[in-house]
């Protein structure tokens, strides 16, 4: 358990009978949940059988938030879709919609559940915030009407909103969000007409929030973060892993150093759906990660975090991540490249034949450097070393620099780019390193059994290289430099029935 906390207060204007403490550290719980799932159904169900199953749902979250707040923590995030799952069409999630005012009307659910009509769920949490003294983070769906003077009015009349929640230790309502960059699948929900970019006070920093599919982007996620200067990022995600570069921890922890900040992470537990990989990651470090896919359980996970990162003296460095890679030639090699495919992109790739070496790969204007040692070359696995400089175009669209190292699936060099779950050949050296032309790059680090690399193991360096640290000895499993080029982006990265043109 973690009890201890710094505070520092000052009084605030005679006319608010308050005091008000900044807390130079604070705890962060993620809860990583196990949804009950709806039956799937075109058509809607009666409100009183969606609310019975919402209320399934928050009953576990709301063990996991008094358990929370039993141990001190000051706030707790919840999953994307952790009231209600999200197999539905448009129609069906109706039932499980409530109307969700915009924060400026002050109101507590818990205390005046009628004001803004029916709204049970955001009475719930709203009390279990209250109750438990304790921020609550949680998504839900929001409905909106509309008519035919607008001219993106839906045809039944009305918008449906995937939207983040945000409840003080009062039970007030102090944030709503709604998700800007859908995912393909979420046909039952609308675009907002602009992004939103939620960001509230709290004694423990500036806070901001996004949804999953948002973290690809620069409108809201980064906007946040180098525009708004939020210190901690809030994100209730429900997101299926897709190795070997889109597995949820690796992906979010390595967001949360490039872009030096807390990201508060959580994610739905469906073993089926490859759901699973929540966590509490700084700019420094993982401070706490789960990764299941064994049981069918959810999580809770706490951890004591900087609350204004920035302000420390230990703030990491910007990276400069192209200044190595620009600065050396380019590896000689006798060698063919080969074209893989990982999710939907065409990569350029060279297979790593000794057990030592140095070996470049070249796509466009990314030239991915790689030296390494391994223990032994084992006859039994492959690895090879990848780059890719182009548009992704499947289940959204965005710009992407990417140079990665990983295992194939077999010995045929096919299967480069599959996804694979277990290594065996052991990696003593390694320094990766691209001539990126974006200031966005995320480091992963991924080992057998999908997982993370305790940073004392590697570093990255000012100058742009992902580097072992004396005395490694990894079963590496994939280790890529993951680069967005956002100038490069579509004006909106999601797909759905809001689509822009």
């Amino acid at each position: 358990m973690i009890t201890s906390y710094f505070l520092k207060c000052g009084a605030v204007f005679p006319l608010l009978v308050l005091s008000v403490c900044a807390l130079d550290t604070f705890i962060a719980a993620v809860y990583e949940h196990a949804v009950i799932l709806p039956n799937i159904t075109a058509t809607p169900v009666p409100k009183e059988e969606a609310l019975l199953l919402m209320n399934k749902n928050i009953d576990g979250l709301e063990k996991a938030v008094k358990l929370a707040a039993r141990q001190g923590a000051h706030i707790i995030v919840t999953p994307e879709d952790g009231v209600y799952g999200w197999v539905f069409t448009r129609e069906a999630i109706y039932p499980y919609l409530e109307d969700i005012p915009h924060p400026e009307v002050n109101w507590i659910p818990c205390k005046d559940p009628q004001r803004f009509g029916y709204t049970p769920v955001q009475e719930r949490l709203s009390c279990l915030a209250k109750d438990n003294s304790i921020y609550v983070v949680a998504n839900i769906g929001d409905k909106k009407p509309c008519n035919v003077s607008d001219p993106q009015c839906p045809p039944d009349g009305r918008y449906q909103y995937n939207t983040d929640v945000v409840f003080d230790s009062q039970g007030r309502l102090v944030a709503r969000y709604h998700k800007y960059n859908l995912f393909a699948p979420e046909i039952q929900f609308d675009f907002p007409k602009d992004s939103e970019h939620v960001t509230f006070d709290t004694p423990f920093g500036k806070l901001g929030i996004f949804t999953c599919f948002d973290i690809f982007s620069h409108d809201p996620a980064v906007v946040l973060v180098d525009e708004l200067h939020v210190d901690s990022v809030l994100y209730p995600t429900a997101w299926y892993n897709t190795l070997p570069l889109l597995s949820a921890a690796p992906f979010h922890s390595a967001w949360a150093r490039a872009l030096r900040i807390n990201l508060l992470a959580a994610n739905t537990h469906n073993t089926s759906m490859h759901m699973t990989g929540s966590g509490i990651y700084t700019p420094e470090e993982v401070k706490a990660y789960y990764y299941d896919m064994e049981t069918e359980s959810g999580q809770l996970m706490l951890s004591e975090l900087k609350a204004r990162p920035r302000s420390d003296p230990a703030y990491p460095a910007a990276i400069d991540w192209s200044a190595y890679a620009r600065s050396v030639q380019p590896f000689s090699s006798e060698q063919s490249d080969f074209r893989g495919m990982i999710y939907f992109d065409e990569f350029t790739f060279t297979e790593l034949k000794r057990h030592t070496g140095n070996y470049t790969v070249c796509q466009k204007d990314l030239c991915c450097h790689l030296t390494y040692k391994m223990s032994e070359k084992r006859s039994d696995e492959v690895y090879a070393l990848g780059a890719f400089d182009g548009l992704h175009r499947v289940e959204g669209q965005y710009y992407l620099q990417i140079c990665t190292l990983l295992k194939c699936e077999t010995t045929d060099l096919t299967t480069c780019g599959e996804p694979v779950g277990s290594a065996f050949t052991i990696f003593e050296e390694f320094s990766l390193s691209g001539t990126f032309g974006t200031s966005y790059v995320f480091p992963q680090l991924i080992l057998s059994g999908s997982q993370l690399a305790p940073e004392r193991y590697y570093e990255i360096s000012r100058d742009g290289r992902l580097k072992s640290r004396n005395g490694a000895s990894l079963p590496v499993l994939v280790m890529a430099l993951y680069g967005r080029m956002f100038e490069k982006d579509p004006p909106r990265l999601g797909q759905g029935p809001g689509k822009l043109q």
